[in-house]
C-alpha cells in the first residue's frame, strides 16, 4: 500500500511532472511565471482546485454517466474554480488582479481535466487525493521556480525583494518565459534520464551478483555431490 501511494506522489512530482516532462498548462506556467509571487499564487490556485476535483470526481465516479463525465467534470472544476475566485477577490485582491483572465482559464486546465479523466475517474478517493496534491505540488514548484528564475534574472529580485541593482529585461518578456521554459524542461529530462540510467545500471549488478552466488551454490552442491559419491564408490 505505501509502495503504491509513494508511487503516485512521486509520478507526480518528479517522473511525471506535469510541467517539465508532460508540457501540461502551459499558458499559466509562462503567463504566470514572471515573478516568484504570482507563480507561487497559481501554483497553489491549481493545487487546490486539482486536489478537491480529484476527490469529489473519484467519489461520484460510480454515479457520473460514462457520456457526460468529461460536462460533469467541467461543472465540478467551474464550481471550485467559482469558489476560488470569491476567495481570492474578497481577501488577496491584487494576486486576483494580476492572475486576471488565467484564473477562470483553470477551468479548461488540461492538466486538471486529464487527472479526472486518467485517474480520478478509475481510483479511489484517497488515492486521487495523494495523486492530486503530487501533481499540484509538483506543478507548484516548477512554476515557482521558474518564476525565481525569470525575476532574479529579469529583474535583479526574489518575491519582491531587490537583489540585486537590475537584471536583464528580456527575461521578463513572453520570450524569456519560452526560453527559461525550455532550458528548464531540458535539464530536468537530462537529470531524471541520469538517475533512471544509474537505477537500471544498479539493478543490472545485482541480477548479475544474484545470478554469480546462484552459479557457485550451483557448483557447491554439484562437488559435494560427486565428493560424496566417490567416497561411497571407495
Amino acid at each position: 500500500m505505501k509502495n503504491k501511494y509513494g508511487k503516485i506522489t512521486l509520478d507526480g512530482l518528479i517522473f511525471n511532472n506535469p510541467t517539465f516532462m508532460l508540457v501540461l498548462g502551459t499558458c499559466p506556467t509562462l503567463a504566470m511565471t514572471a515573478n516568484a509571487t504570482d507563480a507561487f499564487g497559481m501554483g497553489v490556485s491549481v493545487l487546490f482546485v486539482l486536489t478537491l476535483s480529484n476527490i469529489i470526481i473519484s467519489a461520484l465516479r460510480k454515479i457520473i454517466p460514462n457520456a457526460v463525465r468529461i460536462p460533469a467534470y467541467i461543472v465540478v472544476i467551474a464550481t471550485l474554480v467559482t469558489l476560488l475566485k470569491l476567495f481570492l477577490n474578497k481577501h488577496i485582491p491584487d494576486l486576483y488582479a494580476s492572475m486576471g483572465t488565467f484564473l477562470p482559464l483553470i477551468v479548461v486546465n488540461c492538466m486538471i481535466l486529464g487527472r479526472a479523466e486518467a485517474f480520478a475517474s478509475k481510483n479511489g478517493i484517497l488515492a486521487s487525493a495523494v495523486d492530486g496534491l503530487a501533481n499540484g505540488v509538483g506543478f507548484t514548484i516548477s512554476l515557482v521556480l521558474m518564476g525565481i528564475i525569470r525575476e532574479f534574472v529579469g529583474a535583479g529580485s526574489i518575491f519582491g525583494l531587490q537583489i540585486l541593482p537590475g537584471g536583464i529585461s528580456f527575461f521578463s518578456m513572453p520570450m524569456g518565459a519560452f526560453m527559461v521554459y525550455g532550458i528548464c524542461i531540458a535539464l530536468f529530462v537530462m537529470m531524471i534520464e541520469k538517475v533512471q540510467r544509474a537505477t537500471r545500471i544498479k539493478k543490472t549488478r545485482l541480477l548479475r551478483a544474484e545470478d554469480l552466488d546462484g552459479s557457485l551454490a550451483v557448483t557447491e552442491v554439484a562437488t559435494t555431490a560427486e565428493a560424496e559419491t566417490a567416497k561411497e564408490e571407495a
